[in-house]
């Protein structure tokens, strides 16, 4: 089998991981990966482990250069001649979609998140299979739009446990970023994502605020990148934190390779996203790594994080909860972190379950021959 996966770029983010372990499984079942970005870091490390990527714009919403990319793009498709494409955001999803109405290759798409509702997200559900990451996706996409209940998969986010393992982190690293950023001592809560406002780093910088009135040791760790057209989102961020007094506690790490590492340091892992931080890949990687989470959660979700089980459920931009569960989620004993998640949350199963929808699109298309 040969499988073309699609995306905006490679640089830091879920969506970005998942695609480049998703690449290195295939090579390990003996298919062949090809990736189809703009680029970005985690290039490097695809064809490292034996995965094709191929530099390609499907990132700019400029409508004026669609028709020449999509001819472009379907000379590429052509050459590389996949069993199926699999598109994973909209602009690279529409993209495909066209470049492929000739071509005819089996098409799935996989939906991460809520996006609104109109015809340009629709796009999402024109894959001849939706793999949709949540049972709240699934629902979302069920209610909006005109979805066949054989059409649809939910394939949740998937930790790789050797990776993401107690037993397997850079101990010498963890030293030197503890020197590095002054963190010897501290009682460490950290949330990681590219900063952005769906992230809600607002709540979490009140929080720390809040919380160092009771833990004066407490420093709020801020790791992921900033993108050029975020920077003054990110220097907002600043400001907030020097006008609450707590400059000196809020610290910005940029993105972070090891990021395994960074949660086994963390003493709490907080994901304040304004949705589903519940199912984020940062809660089961943290959770993977013994580190009891934090999290919003969403109406109709299944939680992976419990209270007082594995940490403490949150609601949406709510500072002063926030900062109740962090004092409360200190005072806990938790034992076995990492026995808490579920078997589909796994890398292994992920990829499993993935495979499974290309074999039935495949086929489903060899029957409609």
């Amino acid at each position: 089998m040969r499988v073309v996966q699609l995306l905006p770029n490679l640089n830091e983010g879920g969506v970005e991981r998942g695609t480049t372990e998703l690449s290195r499984e295939y090579v390990n079942r003996g298919i062949e990966s090809f990736i189809i970005s703009n680029g970005g870091k985690l290039v490097s490390q695809i064809t490292k482990e034996g995965g094709n990527h191929m530099t390609f714009d499907v990132c700019s919403k400029n409508i004026f250069t669609v028709p020449y990319r999509i001819f472009k793009l379907r000379k590429l498709l052509k050459e590389i001649n996949p069993d199926i494409i699999h598109a994973r955001s909209r602009v690279p999803a529409w993209l495909a979609y066209f470049a492929n109405k000739t071509l005819k290759i089996p098409f799935v798409t996989t939906v991460h998140g809520l996006n609104s509702v109109n015809k340009y997200s629709q796009i999402m559900t024109k894959g001849d299979h939706v793999i949709c990451v949540s049972e709240v996706v699934k629902d979302y996409i069920l209610t909006n739009y005109n979805l066949k209940d054989d059409k649809y998969t939910i394939v949740q986010r998937g930790v790789d446990l050797n990776k993401f393992n107690p037993n397997n982190v850079d101990n010498e690293f963890i030293i030197n970023f503890k020197k590095k950023f002054n963190l010897e001592d501290k009682y460490i809560i950290t949330s990681v994502g590219r900063v952005t406002w769906l992230k809600d780093y607002e709540t979490f910088i009140k929080s720390i605020a809040i919380v160092k009135k009771d833990i004066p040791n407490v420093v709020g760790l801020v790791v992921g990148g900033v993108r050029e057209d975020k920077k003054d989102y990110a220097e907002s961020l600043k400001e907030l934190a020097k006008s609450l007094g707590i400059e000196n506690s809020i610290i910005f790490t940029g993105s972070q390779n090891k990021i395994a590492e960074v949660y086994s340091l963390s003493d709490i892992v907080v994901n304040a996203s304004l949705k589903m931080g519940n199912v984020g890949r940062t809660v089961v990687e943290s959770l993977a790594l013994n580190t009891p989470v934090i999290a919003t959660t969403y109406e109709g979700l299944n939680n992976i994080v419990e209270e007082e089980i594995n940490g403490a459920i949150i609601e949406v931009q709510n500072e002063n909860q926030l900062a109740e569960k962090i004092k409360k989620v200190k005072k806990l004993n938790f034992t076995s972190i990492i026995d808490t998640i579920p078997k589909e949350y796994t890398l292994t199963e992920m990829v499993n379950t993935t495979i499974s929808v290309y074999k039935k699109v495949l086929k489903k298309g060899k029957n409609e021959l």
